[in-house]
């Protein structure tokens, strides 16, 4: 009895230290941008969105896939500490894609079960 009582205190106390310890949450002030009209002779655009961590525990960003190969992410390889900020800098390349365009990019992270999706719009002329 008394092992059974022992065990089930330290269930309870390994669960309690778990949740003190806090988690890192992902966010950011913008997950949606528009490029508008771009042109195709003028090349590749990009853009740079800001993530927050807005958690208690360092965020690291451990994949960021594009949805298709004409898009191209980079971000911050760092863990982002909390309150503070990394990028995920974005690249459409255009080329032979004339059009409207609306591409997501799944951020996968220790902030979310799942991923944090991001998504770039626009037209090519």
């Amino acid at each position: 009895m008394k092992q059974i009582i022992f065990i089930f205190m330290t269930i309870l106390l390994a669960t309690g230290m778990a949740s003190a310890q806090g988690k890192a949450v992902i966010s950011a002030d913008e997950t949606s941008f528009d490029f508008g009209t771009i042109k195709e002779a003028n090349g590749n655009v990009s853009h740079t969105f800001k993530i927050k961590n807005t958690g208690e525990a360092p965020l690291v960003l451990t994949r960021v896939i594009a949805s298709c190969g004409c898009t191209t992410p980079e971000w911050t390889k760092e863990p982002i500490a909390p309150g503070k900020t990394g990028d995920i800098k974005i690249t459409y390349n255009p080329k032979d894609r004339p059009g409207p365009f609306v591409k997501t990019i799944s951020v996968y992270s220790n902030g979310k079960t799942g991923s944090f999706i991001l998504t770039i719009r626009g037209e090519v002329e």
